[in-house]
């Protein structure tokens, strides 16, 4: 009979956890330490490495809240990490002992929010059903928006148009090392302005970042005789990019500038054989639950929407 063993992260588990991400069936950089650990002040880490012996088989990213688990609220996605090797029937097997892991450790309720399914070329449904079957309810779905780059391009005809004018004028995209021009100039002022709050990262804190994983962050603007007026962050993995951040000012949106760096870099990565192009979440507060404007705007760019999912199980 197979055994297994469950402990939480230690800060001397750091090359492990590391070394197992880099190899593992459905992960991103955004579950290695470097990047979970720069706003370790602000959750009570409670991430999980399952053995099998002395074997690592899965490790789940994921932060304690009073007596809930969650799959890790830092984190835009979440969820069990494992090995493109492990089967079904031990997957479940190890959902099992986390959650009587969980259970032990008088955890009443397990949050569990999945990777959208595009982020992977295998697939990666394997705890959404077991959750499922032993209980767990679906608690909410957010429509998240991208684009697969391995198809056609369905960008509309209207920005096309605008993009081929645009073009002509002496606006260009640069690649930045520094995000000072974009955070100080547009992205914070625009925030403030039109919502009222400040992006989820401070600059330094992606200027840390960045210093962590060069390779997976990246941000580029866009200029019009020689000053700034939109950008966009990108976060990069091994199959896709998502957008982040994106912003433009005033004088951006009478020239469209958001739209010529968004088409430059769907272009871009495309060419560069990446499966897709994630632009995030359109959910709002409203009656209809989207933002019908932004909805529409990333469906010109050619997105299609897909879901992520939230589901809740209650232990005790």
């Amino acid at each position: 009979m197979i055994k297994y063993t469950i402990k939480k992260y230690e800060e001397n588990d750091y090359t492990l956890w590391n070394d197992f991400v880099n190899q593992a069936k459905n992960a991103t950089f955004l579950f290695h330490r470097d990047f979970m650990e720069y706003h370790k002040d602000r959750f009570e880490d409670f991430s999980l490495l399952v053995f099998e012996d002395e074997k690592l088989r899965a490790i789940l990213p994921a932060n304690k809240q009073g007596k809930s688990i969650h799959s890790h609220q830092g984190l835009t996605y979440g969820g069990l990490v494992f090995s493109s090797k492990l089967k079904a029937e031990k997957v479940e097997s190890i959902l099992d002992e986390i959650l009587f892991f969980l259970k032990e450790n008088r955890i009443e309720t397990f949050y569990y929010k999945s990777v959208p399914d595009f982020y992977f070329k295998e697939g990666n449904k394997e705890v959404d059903f077991f959750l499922f079957r032993r209980g767990a309810i679906l608690e909410r779905k957010e429509m998240n928006l991208a684009i697969n780059l391995s198809t056609n391009l369905k960008i509309s005809k209207s920005k096309l148009k605008h993009f081929r004018r645009i073009e002509n004028l002496d606006l260009h995209m640069l690649e930045e090392e520094d995000f000072n021009p974009f955070w100080e100039k547009i992205l914070q002022p625009r925030l403030l302005e039109k919502f009222g709050v400040k992006p989820v990262h401070s600059k330094q804190e992606m200027t840390y970042l960045k210093s962590q994983v060069p390779q997976n962050i990246k941000q580029f603007s866009a200029y019009l005789n020689g000053e700034i007026i939109a950008g966009v962050t990108i976060f990069e993995t091994i199959n896709g990019v998502k957008s982040q951040y994106g912003a433009t000012s005033k004088k951006g949106e009478k020239f469209r500038a958001l739209d010529f760096l968004f088409i430059n870099l769907i272009y871009k990565y495309k060419q560069e054989g990446k499966c897709f192009f994630d632009m995030g979440i359109v959910d709002d507060e409203n009656e209809v639950g989207y933002n019908l404007g932004l909805l529409k705007q990333k469906e010109e760019l050619g997105c299609s929407v897909y879901n992520q999912d939230f589901f809740k199980i209650n232990l005790l």
